[in-house]
């Protein structure tokens, strides 16, 4: 498409495409806050260290059988919060997990080493 063409696109045409083309390119595209577990960092998403263990802690817990429910309240018992400081409720631990098990897409790469990613997770939350 020629650089005329653009004047024909909606705002909302013109900022989908150079989000995309963003995200094609390895950087983050941007649509609200970038998903627990992760932040954006110069314009890349990274994972978030401390939000990755509340991740793994998801992880186990469903492998372990519990309702979505039950880790939500047990999240809550234990101090931690949503990625705004919310309390965790039901739906936000399936919307984790349907991530984390590639139910929902993701828009770009996230930059992070498998070393790195089993240091993180071999921490404890810090007590408050």
């Amino acid at each position: 498409m020629t650089d005329n063409g653009l004047e024909n696109m909606s705002v909302w045409e013109r900022l989908e495409r150079g989000r995309q083309a963003k995200a094609a390119s390895g950087g983050y595209a941007g649509y609200g806050s970038p998903a627990f577990g992760l932040r954006s960092l110069d314009g890349e998403l990274v994972e978030d260290p401390e939000e990755v263990q509340v991740v793994e802690l998801i992880r186990r817990h469903h492998k372990s059988g519990k309702s979505l429910q039950k880790i939500a309240d047990w999240l809550n018992q234990q101090g931690y919060t949503t990625k705004r400081g919310q309390t965790w409720k039901r739906i936000s631990v399936k919307r984790v997990l349907d991530r984390l098990y590639g139910k929902t897409s993701r828009i770009s790469e996230v930059k992070s080493s498998s070393k790195d990613r089993n240091d993180l997770l071999n921490h404890q939350k810090p007590s408050e």
